[in-house]
């Protein structure tokens, strides 16, 4: 059985759908911080089978709950302090994003001027599709 330590200040992030974990790695920009950073992949879970957890030292100002709430709103934000969960913090998706998905649309004012942000609102949130707030184009996962 592997054993990883707990953390005494931080966050983690669990019920991560598996084999998603390096994406969230990426998106948040965990690889840039100095601070120590776990990833358990295909963990076993009772609820979902298999799932990856990523532990995160340090505090919830490292994150963007926005782009983990766009990548995937199921996942379990739990803070830790002095060894134990304070905070389960549950997801949902925004309603807003800025620069994490780009516009695929050539005519797109964001394909000509290039220092423009990427943002998308959530046009239909059954469906979790998302919309280029400049020409209306369409973005689902």
């Amino acid at each position: 059985m592997l054993n990883i330590s707990g953390l005494r200040e931080g966050i983690v992030l669990d019920h991560i759908e598996a084999g998603r974990s390096l994406d969230i790695y990426y998106h948040l920009g965990l690889d840039k911080l100095e601070c120590q950073v776990a990833i358990i992949k295909n963990a076993r879970s009772s609820k979902m089978g298999r799932k990856d957890i990523i532990k995160i030292e340090g505090g919830l100002d490292k994150l963007d709950l926005q782009i983990l709430g766009y990548i995937d709103h199921n996942i379990t934000v739990n803070i830790i302090q002095n060894n134990k969960i304070i905070e389960k913090k549950t997801l949902k998706l925004p309603q807003k994003i800025t620069n994490v998905i780009k516009c695929k649309n050539p005519r797109c004012i964001t394909s000509i001027e290039q220092e423009l942000p990427h943002v998308f609102y959530l046009a239909d949130e059954q469906r979790e599709v998302y919309r280029c707030l400049y020409c209306e184009e369409k973005y689902g996962k």
